[in-house]
């Protein structure tokens, strides 16, 4: 375990939810719809947007991650925490990822709270994103 996930347990930002395993396939649904809109918005020109919807699909198919382990994160840091701990470094998902999840994050946050946002940050995001989903799925099968 990291220090980051233990320090999330401890302070009760990841915490046992027994229905976890019944709602992850919703959660993969929800990814999957917000990346088609984030196809749709990226297509139209529309980046900022883009890159918000492009991480929040990320966000979705990591909370299906952790909700497999019938786990619920109250904080957008902890489910990056729980991911790299349960999954990176358990080698089933790769480091690669993890680090995209946290560059998607920091893009998201530039676009919402800044207003600064770019093409290539989205196109890179996009690609990324498609690929997490696709290895959440084959992990939750």
């Amino acid at each position: 375990m990291t220090i980051e996930h233990d320090e999330c347990i401890k302070k009760g930002k990841i915490k046992p939810f027994s229905r976890g395993v019944t709602l992850a396939p919703k959660e993969l649904e929800t990814a999957l719809a917000d990346l088609e809109t984030a196809r749709k918005t990226y297509k139209a020109g529309d980046y900022k947007w883009a890159t918000i919807q492009i991480y929040y699909s990320m966000f979705h198919s990591a909370r299906a991650l952790l909700y497999a382990k019938n786990l619920r994160e109250h904080s957008h840091y902890c489910l990056i925490a729980a991911i790299k701990t349960l999954y990176v470094e358990t080698k089933q998902v790769p480091v690669s990822y993890l680090e995209g999840l946290q560059e998607a994050k920091n893009l998201r946050e530039e676009a919402d709270y800044y207003n600064r946002w770019s093409q290539t940050g989205c196109e890179k995001l996009l690609k990324l994103a498609e690929e997490f989903l696709v290895k959440a799925k084959d992990l939750l099968r």
